[in-house]
């Protein structure tokens, strides 16, 4: 009996430590930012993360996108509103809320990149019709445009039930 009552109190000396061990062990962070684990010579180790760095203040040419896209999901997983006030960008995060500024006639919105485009050359931002129609470029069908970046989005996907 007295070895049974021995061997059960090193079972859970044994087990002790070990749970010990693990449950005190720091979990990786996972994310966009650097990593700060170092390599053998002492250096911060690169992150394996794609980081894609963006610019705060972008200027260039906005087209815009509307019936043929309506009611279809967008890059973010929600349903596109062509009279809503969103806009798509080829790289920027999902989700970033941005000042439109038309630089031809300064009228600005704040829209929020809910998609990815434009998919043509030397076009910067693709704006729903509905954003197109309050910055004053429908007829023109483009217009130069200035992007500032209000907040950086979550880049996150809407799961749909």
């Amino acid at each position: 009996m007295l070895k049974i009552q021995q061997f059960d109190k090193l079972f859970l000396l044994a087990f002790a430590g070990i749970f010990l061990t693990f449950s005190c062990t720091p979990s990786p962070r996972y994310g966009a930012g650097s990593t700060h684990t170092k390599n053998a010579s002492g250096k911060p180790k690169k992150s394996s993360v794609k980081q894609v760095h963006h610019k705060k203040v972008m200027t260039g040419i906005a087209s815009y996108y509307g019936r043929d896209f309506h009611g279809k999901l967008t890059a973010n997983g929600e349903v596109y509103d062509m009279y809503g006030l969103t806009a798509a960008h080829k790289t920027l995060p999902l989700n970033t809320i941005v000042r439109v500024t038309n630089l031809d006639n300064d009228k600005s919105l704040i829209l929020r990149i809910n998609d990815r485009g434009p998919y043509i050359e030397g076009r910067i931002l693709d704006c729903s019709y509905g954003a197109a129609k309050k910055l004053g470029y429908l007829k023109a069908g483009t217009a130069r445009v200035r992007i500032e970046v209000i907040e950086w989005g979550d880049d996150e996907y809407m799961q749909h039930d």
